[in-house]
């Protein structure tokens, strides 16, 4: 059985209880949203953890991947049973995730809604990339200034769309979709509001905070053009940025991973981090009028 101390150095490995408890003083699971499903999925509490793997999909290759990597943790954004299941046999594509880890001694735990809520999340992150400042929630959580769904700032210069587009387009991992723009091009862009992930439900926030350019990601036609339709009636803000789910979380990987070492290094332990550069994004190409097709790779770049 595995030490919690190395024989040959002082470094001291934590429990995965320990590490859960640190995930918690960051993102704590009281934020997460009724439906969601963040928290431990597999592994023992008294199990030493070493290294940890991050991704944004609990998704088989990535699961690989974490085996691969010897990790005895993987942390995921999205939960692997969002929606109940009545099995986990490896015939099932859930099931032969659990199964991968279970059997290579790697435990899952997901930090979905709680950790875009938190200080530090998906949102902020994006938020502090784009060159945001002023940032304050989109959607606040209960009595709380600093936390809950979704970032509004302001930028340092005010930009035409097009050239706000670009700046968003450079920051996120490549995939096939693209990014997706609303609006004129011409149109200038200093009140932002951003919300990582799916965010179509909150365009009254939006609007509410009088933003002039809403980023989010998986824009339905419905909702997106009822949003333009009511930007009409009111100078045709907000403009619409259009992103990948993948992509707008993904950014927030390696600020998570860092800030769970610096929380568990305050507690005197060591863990060795890593994120995934598996592009789980579920489109792999894209054809577009006048354009050849456009294939991305299964690694971000």
């Amino acid at each position: 059985m595995a030490s919690p101390q190395d024989s040959s150095l002082t470094r001291i490995h934590p429990t995965l209880s320990q590490v859960l408890g640190a995930m918690e003083s960051l993102w704590p699971l009281s934020l997460q949203a009724g439906w969601d499903a963040s928290g431990v999925v597999a592994g023992r509490p008294e199990q030493l953890i070493q290294r940890i793997h991050w991704a944004v999909d609990p998704v088989q290759a990535v699961a690989d991947e974490a085996v691969s990597y010897g990790a005895d943790l993987l942390i995921t954004h999205h939960p692997l049973f969002l929606k109940p299941v009545t099995s986990i046999a490896a015939t099932t594509f859930k099931g032969k995730v659990v199964h991968t880890l279970v059997e290579n001694s790697c435990a899952l735990i997901t930090a979905h809604t709680n950790a875009d809520s938190a200080v530090g999340g998906v949102s902020d992150v994006l938020a502090e990339i784009l060159g945001l400042e002023d940032i304050v929630p989109l959607a606040p959580a209960d009595g709380s200034a600093e936390e809950g769904i979704g970032r509004v700032g302001t930028l340092q210069h005010a930009l035409r769309l097009e050239d706000f587009a670009a700046r968003v387009y450079s920051a996120m991992p490549a995939v096939a979709g693209g990014v997706r723009v609303a609006g004129d091009s011409n149109g200038i862009v200093s009140k932002v509001a951003i919300t990582g992930g799916a965010g179509d439900s909150l365009f009254d926030a939006v609007r509410e905070h009088e933003a002039d350019v809403y980023i989010t990601a998986d824009l339905r036609h419905h909702p997106a053009s009822e949003a333009r339709e009511q930007a009409m009636l009111s100078g045709d803000r907000p403009y619409l940025i259009d992103v990948s789910h993948f992509a707008s979380e993904w950014l927030w990987l390696p600020t998570g991973a860092k800030a769970l070492e610096r929380a568990l290094a305050d507690e005197g332990y060591t863990v060795t981090t890593a994120v995934s550069a598996l592009n789980t994004d579920p489109w792999d190409f894209i054809l577009t009028s006048g354009d050849d097709t456009k294939t991305i790779t299964s690694e971000t770049e």
